[in-house]
């Protein structure tokens, strides 16, 4: 591969790689509320280049190996545990992305970038409601608050491309108000 190529071919990776990242819904929760303090927006830009360079160092990598590099960012730098399943489907996207790049195949890094960037929707959290207070009147420090996550699109162009909430399974666990204990702890039940 010529000079040229090679780098346009790392461009066209760190672009899809901001891509996956701005489209990631978790990161831009963490980001949209501050979890990683008043400069947020910045080691959110830093983690872009941050997992460019650690594919570059570690050519071969296992997707449980980006998971856990991922993982960690986001716990060391925005204080968050990612369980919404979507840590393994990023983590897919960006080794997908890198080993077309070690192939040289720019088209599909581009073709990758865009229809990620195209599916991307903009993710906002709102906080429902406080939960209720117990009968010895305890202040605001044992309430819970729950968080709603939403799936808007950012443009016209993009209609109906954002995946739409699953419904959930028969056996699925629901957690109900009264399996919030007043310490805070909630109580998880089996369906029987």
């Amino acid at each position: 591969m010529m000079a040229g190529a090679a780098e346009d071919s790392r461009a066209l990776f760190g672009a899809g790689v901001r891509a996956a990242l701005e489209a990631w819904p978790a990161l831009q929760i963490a980001v949209e509320n501050g979890f990683g303090g008043v400069h947020s927006q910045e080691k959110a830009e830093w983690l872009g280049g941050a997992v460019e360079e650690y594919f570059f160092r570690n050519a071969d990598l296992e997707l449980d190996e980006v998971e856990d590099f991922l993982g960690e960012l986001m716990t060391n730098e925005f204080d968050t545990v990612v369980e919404d399943g979507s840590l393994p489907q990023v983590s897919q996207q960006l080794q997908t992305m890198f080993h077309h790049f070690q192939r040289g195949d720019k088209d599909a890094l581009k073709e990758m970038a865009s229809l990620i960037t195209q599916r991307k929707c903009r993710v906002r959290a709102t906080a429902l409601a406080a939960a209720k207070e117990t009968d010895e009147g305890e202040d605001d420090a044992n309430s819970v608050e729950e968080m709603e996550v939403t799936a808007t699109n950012d443009g016209a162009a993009t209609d109906g491309i954002c995946p739409e909430p699953e419904p959930s399974e028969p056996g699925s666990q629901t957690i109900k108000e009264e399996d919030i204990v007043e310490d805070g702890w909630t109580i998880v039940r089996r369906k029987k």
